[in-house]
């Protein structure tokens, strides 16, 4: 039962579905048979020893064991040699421990540190760290091909050894490492199971070698040992060094530092150096994971086989540091990389390991590399690029990507030299580390309830020590290769981000942003807000997007870093229906919002009546000290919508925003994404004494107030390459009898048009603000001169007009004066009781809308709209006017609207502003 229940949930999601009533029970029993039989044929089959124990021991036990431990130990001395193992294997400790919790988290795919990277990070840190890999493992794969070029010509290259038999040389190198390269590849082709096979073989011969290696150190006796001292000019003579046995005075001569030059490179070493070679030692920690889509239950075998494979590697590489430090001289260990083969019971034993286990290394990291680059494929993060990539067999083996990987593995072998490439290499994978560390801190840290991993021997603090770990590690081996790595990433990163598909894997900065936001909107206190540091927080009421895309925008750039909320109220009701129908219309919403490329979210509600909806949005929109101040309007006239989404394309889908999307469903297709305009004919949502509530509404929660009208005729690209000009109104043209221009209202129209004018896009803006005043009246001069000392005291920079009115006041106080006598007592009384009314809002500094609206007549409001059409000359790309407030008495809401309609008729993209609180501040 243990066995299968792995396949089991491998496949539950390759349900093939209800059987077909026509045919017999039996054939069908007999087809799920033969079914379950072809599954459990191509399932994946290998274990915790096959799988990964046996692939990781043999990818760490390759060129250090064999090759580079007595360059290790000759160079650093025992003391650094351990000092260095302890650093490396503290590394890829914390890093196994992290691959340990992730991969115990959930069932693993193909793909192995990249498919865990990506699932926990999303596709942007794990395509760019996919790709790090793949070049870790392709460089690596070089690695361990020049190991062997460089062993095999040490023993039958020798120019002057009775053993000659192959020429040398860089070309012959080459050669000898394309011809080694080739069988590699023809067994990673074939396939992993081959692979598999192959690994085993080669696992016993490692074994037996290694065994020999511990026997010889204690039967052969002290050996003179003839080796070749290699200059950098690649001369060659004959050199005799000793190899004593376990003496104590050769302990205490290796027990110490002795750096030179490397002989095969002419470089001279440096503690930084041999870590970067010896650290090659430890990179085939992943070597399991690279295989996690052919085991057959990742989350149990990875774990417990890397673990062990780890302990393993560290025992073995400690002990043969030692031994070696007892009993070989420090010539011997310096110039001869082969000494293990001179000093056992029978060489070529140690000849036989040495090219079993290197090319078993080089076949690890060429299929390690492979697995890789097709799990990026089929993620599709790069487009087409990849499209080769995806490519199988029959049998599901990747040979395109097989085939691209030993290519590649080919082109890194030019560089000739093991120790060169070797700090490229140790980088490569010291950053794949450092993000599966980052991966588990940023799960650990995002407190998601469904991370969970059975593998429960970690904590942060072992992660952040591990990403400490290796990226100290890389600057101190190359800090240039370091940078390059990391901005090579970083360029990935953002690649994907802005170029590749959005995935459904889950995004890890989600979590960590939701966990910072929840933290600091406890902290956001509203008892702390200061006038200073006010922002339009703006609540957009939208009845259909495809009408009001201009007014969107504008809005987005009106915001100032603000929050900025989309709201829309469906009419309706819940009762009766079996679900909530806005929640499958978020997503188009939020589609409109990226391809509109505004800062917005979105709030949708549902409602018996467009008035309600209004004030649930007002009432529960935002969070805190984050919440709307300001709430927009579009205007209620009877100018027929246009749709501006007709035709557009939504470049994250490629779907028409007009069209009918096709639904994953046969036969069934999903709504456009927005339904159609109104048109001329139909009757709108809600009426007017409806919408002047709504008004009134906003004032009394203490909402500032924005009418917006004739956006659809903004163009944003226009106004932003014109240079346009802004124009300020903030006198109650409403109110002929006022005289003041510094109120609240007044100064939040001052505030807004600033806070457009400081934004990217209207950087060009310049402000004109009209000041209406009376020829001969001696307040001019002065409430110019009071106008220009606030604005130089509010840093607000504006071109002052002064608007002679005379005509158009003259026409209210004529009005006033053609009374009937017969009425002005009644007059006098309705003035004295209205004035009572307002005498609270005027001493809040807000002129409100005449209660007696006998008072406006309609020659007089048009004569204030034709008194600002002749003052906007040029054309101002918005204009900002003085909205007053409703009136207390709902039976003069139609005159209200009336009256602002004509105010505003035919002015082109206009906001009628009314501010209710104190917006601007002289002081610091």
């Amino acid at each position: 039962m243990s066995e299968k229940a792995p396949l089991l949930h491998y496949r539950l999601t390759t349900s093939t579905g209800p059987e077909p009533k026509d045919v017999p029970k039996h054939s069908s029993a007999k087809a799920g048979r033969d079914g379950r039989r072809t599954k459990e044929k191509n399932a994946p089959k290998l274990g915790v020893v096959f799988g990964v124990v046996i692939p990781t021991l043999l990818s760490m036990f390759s060129v250090v064991v064999f090759l580079r431990i007595g360059f290790v130990v000759g160079q650093a001395g025992l003391y650094q040699s351990i000092a260095m193992f302890l650093v490396a294997y503290f590394i890829i400790t914390m890093t196994v421990l992290s691959v340990c919790a992730i991969s115990t988290n959930g069932a693993l795919d193909a793909g192995g540190a990249y498919y865990m990277i990506s699932r926990a990070l999303g596709p942007e840190f794990g395509g760019s760290i996919g790709i790090m890999f793949f070049f870790a493992n392709v460089c690596g794969s070089a690695l361990y091909i020049l190991g062997l070029v460089e062993a095999i010509l040490s023993a039958f290259g020798i120019p002057e050894g009775l053993h000659q038999v192959l020429p040398t040389g860089y070309w012959w190198s080459l050669l000898y490492g394309t011809v080694l390269l080739f069988l590699c590849f023809i067994v990673c082709l074939v396939g992993a199971h081959i692979y598999a096979k192959a690994t085993f073989i080669i696992f016993i011969i490692v074994t037996t070698v290694l065994a020999s290696i511990f026997i010889s150190f204690f039967i052969v006796g002290p050996v003179v040992v003839i080796l070749p001292d290699t200059s950098v000019f690649n001369r060659t003579s004959l050199s005799i060094t000793n190899y004593t046995g376990f003496r104590l005075h050769t302990l205490e001569d290796n027990l110490l530092r002795n750096y030179t030059v490397d002989y095969t490179t002419g470089a001279m070493m440096s503690f930084a150096t041999v870590f970067a070679v010896m650290f090659n030692g430890c990179t085939g920690i992943m070597a399991g994971s690279n295989m996690s889509g052919d085991l057959k239950n990742p989350s149990y075998s990875i774990p417990r086989g890397t673990l062990a494979a780890v302990l393993i590697t560290f025992i073995t590489y400690n002990m043969l540091s030692v031994m070696a430090a007892w009993s070989c001289d420090r010539r011997l260990l310096q110039r001869d990389y082969s000494f293990l083969g001179d000093i056992n019971i029978w060489p070529p034993l140690v000849t036989v390991g040495i090219y079993s286990s290197t090319m078993s290394a080089a076949m690890s990291n060429l299929i390690g590399a492979s697995r890789i680059l097709y799990a990026l494929s089929k993620d599709n993060l790069f487009g087409g690029v990849l499209a080769l990539a995806r490519k199988t067999s029959r049998s599901g083996n990747p040979w395109a990507s097989v085939l691209v990987s030993w290519l590649l593995v080919q082109v890194v072998l030019f560089a000739g030299k093991l120790n060169t490439i070797a700090g490229i290499v140790t980088i490569f994978f010291l950053l794949v580390y450092a993000a599966v560390n980052l991966a588990c801190l940023a799960l650990e840290w995002a407190s998601a309830p469904n991370f969970r991993p059975s593998f429960r021997c970690f904590t942060w603090h072992t992660c952040t020590l591990g990403i400490l770990g290796c990226l100290i590690m890389m600057f101190l081996i190359s800090a240039i290769y370091a940078f390059a790595s990391i901005a090579f990433m970083l360029l990935l990163l953002m690649l994907i981000h802005y170029l590749g598909p959005i995935s459904n894997w889950g995004y890890i900065s989600q979590a960590l942003i939701f966990h910072q936001v929840r933290k600091y909107l406890l902290m956001l206190d509203v008892r702390k807000d200061h006038v200073k540091f006010w922002r339009p927080q703006v609540l957009l009421m939208v009845a259909n997007p495809r009408s009001c895309t201009g007014l969107m925008t504008f809005i987005n750039d009106l915001k100032k870093s603000g929050l900025y909320v989309l709201g829309h109220v469906k009419l309706g009701l819940l009762d009766g229906l079996p679900s909530d129908p806005l929640q499958s219309r978020y997503d188009s919403w939020l589609s409109l919002v990226d391809h509109l490329n505004i800062k917005a979210f979105v709030n949708l509600t549902l409602a018996d009546s467009v008035r309600h909806g209004v004030q649930n949005l007002l009432f529960i929109t935002g969070f805190g000290g984050m919440r709307p101040n300001t709430i927009v309007l579009g205007f209620y006239d009877d100018c027929t919508p246009q749709d501006h989404l007709q035709g557009k394309i939504l470049m994250s889908t490629g779907h028409g925003l007009d069209a009918v999307c096709p639904s994953k469903e046969p036969g069934e297709q999903r709504p456009p994404f927005f339904s159609i305009v109104r048109g001329a004919e139909e009757l709108k949502d809600l009426q007017k004494e409806e919408y002047v509530s709504v008004i009134a509404d906003a004032v009394k929660m203490g909402k500032n107030v924005t009418l917006a009208r004739y956006f659809n005729q903004f163009n944003r690209e226009e106004q932003s390459m014109t240079g346009p000009f802004v124009d300020v109104w903030p006198l109650n043209l409403l109110r002929p009898d006022s005289c003041g221009y510094v109120d609240i209202c007044s100064l939040f129209l001052l505030q807004l048009a600033c806070v457009l004018q400081e934004t990217r896009a209207w950087k060009q803006a310049r402000l004109r603000l009209f000041l209406c005043v009376e020829a001969g009246c001696s307040l001019q001069e002065e409430e110019e001169t009071k106008l220009r000392v606030m604005l130089k005291e509010l840093r607000i920079s504006a071109q002052v007009q002064m608007v002679a009115w005379d005509q158009v006041v003259a026409l209210h106080w004529q009005r006033q004066g053609g009374r009937e006598r017969g009425n002005l007592v009644e007059s006098a009384q309705n003035e004295e009781r209205m004035e009572r009314e307002e005498k609270t809002e005027e001493e809040n500094g807000i002129q409100t809308f005449p209660n007696n609206a006998a008072q406006l007549t309609d020659e007089y409001i048009c004569a204030v709209n034709s008194l600002i059409h002749r003052h906007g000359a040029p054309k101002p790309a918005v204009r900002f006017l003085y909205l007053p407030r409703p009136p207390a008495d709902t039976n003069r809401y139609s005159a209200y609207l009336h009256q602002v309609d004509l105010l505003s008729r035919d002015l082109g993209p206009t906001l009628l502003i009314h501010g209710v609180t104190p917006v601007v501040t002289t002081d610091l």
